[in-house]
């Protein structure tokens, strides 16, 4: 897998991007699942999840840094309130101009990352979806809103409850079933919640939805 970034000159102290997709929809996902929001998703990505519904975005060669501004306006022009930053891996890029232009234009911005590279950019929420191959940053755990882990099988729950014992105490907790083993997965996950009532439950509605 080509995990070659583009280096600092490149992007211009982040004024450019790898930009993948933009677009406006529906969240479906965790917390905010349900509500409207504008989709920013950059491109590169080196923790490899075999279950990744996003592998297009992997190879940020792909994908030539684009200048911030066109995307920030047409987020703007949708009539979002909030706008999630995602990927890929978005904290590979520096993100402070890309944050600040979208709050300057009274936008909520959130953010969603394993948390393995260093944070940059300001946010109103972090979602934070730890991946083994690449365990979160200490700071990461501080930083983070909501902690998304991914349930593909019965082993998936200790590594679960091994992030959940280092965020914070108002951090908001999910378990979320891989979507090619969902149906499998579902009632041990259920059943795992009940247990375990601090955590909740993330299905990802865009797919039942039939939209990005």
């Amino acid at each position: 897998m080509t995990t070659r970034r583009p280096d600092d000159r490149q992007l211009d102290g982040g004024r450019l991007l790898p930009l993948v997709e933009d677009f406006y929809t529906i969240q479906g996902e965790g917390y905010h699942a349900g509500k409207p929001a504008y989709f920013i998703r950059l491109g590169g990505c080196e923790a490899g999840c075999p279950w990744c519904d996003a592998k297009y975005t992997w190879n940020p060669a792909l994908f030539p840094p684009a200048a911030i501004g066109a995307v920030v306006e047409r987020a703007a022009a949708s009539g979002t309130e909030a706008v999630v930053v995602t990927g890929g891996e978005p904290l590979l890029y520096p993100l402070e101009p890309l944050t600040a232009a979208l709050r300057a234009r009274g936008l909520r911005v959130f953010l969603e990352t394993s948390g393995a590279h260093p944070f940059s950019g300001t946010f109103d929420w972090v979602c934070l979806s730890p991946k083994r191959q690449h365990p979160p940053l200490d700071e990461a755990y501080g930083r983070a809103d909501e902690l998304k882990a991914i349930v593909a099988g019965e082993r998936d729950f200790e590594w679960a409850e091994d992030n959940a014992a280092r965020v914070g105490a108002a951090c908001r907790l999910y378990l979320q079933p891989e979507w090619s083993v969902a149906e499998r997965i579902m009632p041990e996950l259920v059943a795992y919640v009940k247990a375990h009532p601090q955590w909740n439950v993330s299905i990802q509605t865009h797919k039942y939805m039939n939209i990005p």
